[in-house]
């Protein structure tokens, strides 16, 4: 990791509410951000905030995700995802988020990510997939 990476820095990134985003079970007129979708943001949001702190070989991980959706955002709007370093802690980083759409904010929460060796990640992958019976 680069010593660039510290508590307090943010970044933000736009998103389009797009059919793939959005719940389906409700008919085109319920078509609304899902909540699975809003965490896959908020994580590649964070993971690819990161890539640019840290050294070539490493990567980062999610571990935990904790979300309030708080409202709902029709299919063609567009929600804005802000991100803040809240800690960084040896490898574990942790990041407080808002989701906001052009009307309110739709979600909140915090998000933490761990910082690997992508070598030693596909090392160990490679060993359990061979305990398994998959390699």
């Amino acid at each position: 990791m680069k010593p660039s990476l510290r508590a307090g820095l943010t970044h933000s990134r736009s998103v389009e509410i797009d059919e793939k985003r959005c719940i389906g079970f409700m008919g085109r007129e319920g078509m609304v951000y899902a909540t699975p979708a809003m965490v896959s943001d908020v994580e590649y949001t964070c993971r690819d905030f990161l890539l640019q702190h840290l050294d070539e070989g490493e990567d980062s991980v999610g571990t935990q995700v904790v979300i309030d959706h708080l409202a709902a955002t029709p299919l063609g709007l567009k929600a804005s995802i802000e991100i803040r370093v809240q800690e960084v802690e040896k490898r574990r980083v942790t990041f407080a988020f808002t989701v906001r759409d052009s009307v309110e904010e739709v979600g909140r929460g915090t998000h933490t990510r761990f910082v690997v060796d992508t070598a030693k990640t596909r090392e160990r992958l490679a060993a359990k997939r061979a305990k398994a019976g998959l390699a």
